[in-house]
């Protein structure tokens, strides 16, 4: 049975038709699935991501029909892979346990029924099921993962809880899901995480790309560097992107903000550079709180990255089916 939105009246990403899990003829024929996932029951300071699906899903000044052609891209990648939105998992607070799994089982779902999920959190204990679903799929250990983060999210306990949103990367190379050696974090800054842990993601190979290096590097030449780290032995690519990321001075409506970030500009173009180079077999945004937005700045945010990521992964699809596709940089070329 299909569940809308379990916190605020229930619509669908931009618009696109809904679908339900239990009914897989619904979503057969859809490249990507949205998917909500309302839970911030392991937030450590600042809670109210629960509200993140719905304000992902709705905050558009454009008309909520099914449609956003990429000006940049030249593609709909609503259209072209057929997205459609399977509403919120049912996810209760206070049962972590019971909504993890349900949330895993849903991914799982989705990724066994040859589409890409876009979860749309929730804090990032939701990394956990999410990623653990499509490497069901695809393969223990055969999935790496993408994660821009302002913080690493690999500590052992928190609050003395093994699953917490600052647990889930330790728990995803602890189970053996995803590899530590294909671990790319990019973005890190500020004051956590602790020796103890910087030693342990040292120990299983862990690449943290941390905003000092991106400042002096160039966000760009860390990304191909980590691109090719990630598609070294492993077939599929996980992208989980932490609004906390950006800059709060951008993105105020977060749990954690650490001052000295990505733009948004850098974090959107990025996300869409995933998508168009890399196999991206899941997708999640998580950690965007509404109660603490101003004018909406954070949800425009949030809808925007979930269309870049898609935007990509529909142009790659394009340009392997030998389809005329155009690049970012084609106006400038032509000048």
């Amino acid at each position: 049975m299909r569940l809308g939105n379990m916190y605020g009246a229930e619509a669908t990403f931009a618009g696109v038709p809904p679908a339900d899990l239990d009914d897989p003829a619904s979503f057969a024929g859809a490249s990507a699935v949205i998917v909500g996932a309302p839970f911030d029951g392991g937030t450590s300071h600042r809670p109210g991501c629960r509200f993140g699906p719905l304000a992902i899903r709705t905050t558009d000044y454009l008309p909520h029909d099914g449609k956003r052609p990429s000006l940049a891209l030249g593609v709909d990648p609503l259209v072209a892979l057929g997205v459609v939105d399977v509403g919120d998992v049912e996810m209760p607070s206070g049962d972590t346990e019971l909504s993890l799994s349900r949330l895993e089982e849903a991914v799982a779902r989705i990724a066994a029924g040859g589409a890409v999920p876009i979860v749309l959190g929730g804090d990032h204990t939701i990394a956990l099921p999410d990623v653990t679903g499509v490497a069901r799929h695809v393969g223990w250990g055969k999935v790496s993962v993408v994660h821009f983060d302002a913080h690493a999210d690999t500590a052992d306990l928190q609050f003395g809880s093994l699953v917490g949103h600052g647990t889930p990367m330790r728990r995803l190379i602890e189970s053996g899901a995803a590899r530590g050696d294909r671990f790319l974090q990019i973005g890190l800054r500020g004051y956590w995480p602790d020796p103890d842990t910087l030693d342990w993601m040292a120990g299983q190979g862990m690449r943290s790309y941390e905003m000092t290096e991106l400042v002096a590097r160039g966000l760009d030449t860390c990304l191909t560097e980590a691109f090719a780290i990630a598609t070294d032995q492993c077939d599929a690519v996980f992208l989980s992107v932490d609004v906390d990321v950006v800059d709060p001075g951008s993105a105020p409506a977060t749990g954690t903000p650490e001052p000295g970030g990505l733009s948004p500009r850098q974090l959107l173009d990025a996300v869409r550079r995933v998508g168009m180079e890399l196999p991206v077999a899941g997708v999640d945004i998580v950690e965007l709180s509404p109660p603490f937005d101003h004018a909406d700045v954070t949800a425009y945010l949030g809808n925007r990255i979930a269309l870049e990521a898609m935007s990509g992964i529909a142009w790659r699809k394009a340009r392997d089916a030998g389809q005329s596709v155009r690049h970012p940089l084609d106006p400038l070329l032509e000048r």
